[in-house]
């Protein structure tokens, strides 16, 4: 089931956490990512070169200064401090890449504490729960009868993930509190007390029986986008047996045969006609369970 986000998160973040479900998972726990080496104090290929070159230089430098071509043993010990000078400043710098994901990871995931929620926040019937209106809601948003912008795609792409994250958000709190009503069960209940837990036992099954509802309500109208999508599917060829009809037709008269053939063509015209139609019925059928989910 995933990482489920909070939509109002910011769409590179989320897809971060929902990238990194394991690693939330041990920041949840506890884990802390270890303290990251000071960049001034990490060794790199060019610093050794660097430190090997310098005895070299220097008895290069000495020999030039020495010789009549001290002004060459000038230029180079400029420059060579010069190179030096530039490294150690690289060396002290701090960039955004200097982090490590792990701790990118971590710094989001603190930042952005309870607008997400994790495998474990479920428990099994909440999950399968959940992984009903997932599915539902990742079928409508793949559909080509989305992409066309037959649907409402607009309003689907804000309205579905803010339902998915409701329900998460239910299912989350209803698998807490029916870990603890267990827990208290377990320990056993005085018969004083068994006068109350039938109330909030019937608490905890209606909050369940609301949550379902709506899921159902995402299904229904997933099942409605599904028959539009086969609708436009079969439409699309259809159109394509159309276009290729006159290279048939011209066939069936140099043939002979074109008469034989005359009802079958008017057929498929009248198939395009009636699939046009069922598209548009599936379509409005689809946009009437919308309706009903945003009520």
């Amino acid at each position: 089931m995933g990482v489920v986000v909070d939509p109002g998160v910011p769409p590179e973040v989320a897809g971060l956490l929902r990238a990194n479900g394991p690693l939330l998972s041990r920041v949840r726990a506890g884990w802390v990512p270890p303290a990251e080496t000071p960049p001034a104090r990490r060794k790199s290929p060019s610093s050794a070169l660097l430190l090997a070159a310098t005895p070299i230089v220097i008895a290069l430098m000495a020999v030039l200064l020495a010789s009549q071509y001290a002004p060459a043993g000038f230029v180079l010990l400029g420059t060579y401090v010069f190179i030096v000078l530039v490294k150690i400043a690289s060396m002290s710098e701090v960039t955004e890449d200097d982090r490590s994901h792990e701790r990118g990871v971590y710094e989001r995931a603190r930042w952005y504490d309870g607008r997400y929620l994790l495998a474990e926040d479920f428990d099994q019937e909440a999950r399968a729960v959940l992984v009903r209106a997932q599915r539902a809601i990742g079928s409508v948003l793949r559909s080509h009868v989305n992409a066309e912008g037959l649907l409402d795609d607009a309003r689907n792409a804000v309205m579905l993930p803010t339902q998915e994250w409701d329900i998460a958000r239910l299912l989350a709190k209803l698998s807490a509190l029916r870990l603890e009503h267990r827990e208290l069960l377990a320990r056993g209940i005085a018969p004083e007390v068994a006068a109350v837990i039938e109330p909030l036992e019937r608490a905890l099954s209606n909050s369940e029986a609301a949550v379902v509802a709506r899921v159902e309500a995402l299904e229904r109208y997933a099942g409605h986008v599904a028959e539009a999508e086969r609708a436009y599917h079969a439409r699309g060829q259809i159109e394509e047996l159309r276009a290729r009809l006159p290279r048939y037709e011209e066939l069936l008269a140099e043939s002979g045969a074109d008469a034989l053939a005359v009802p079958e063509i008017d057929r498929l015209a009248e198939d395009a006609d009636v699939l046009e139609r069922t598209l548009r019925r599936s379509v409005e059928s689809a946009h009437e369970a919308f309706r009903y989910l945003e009520g």
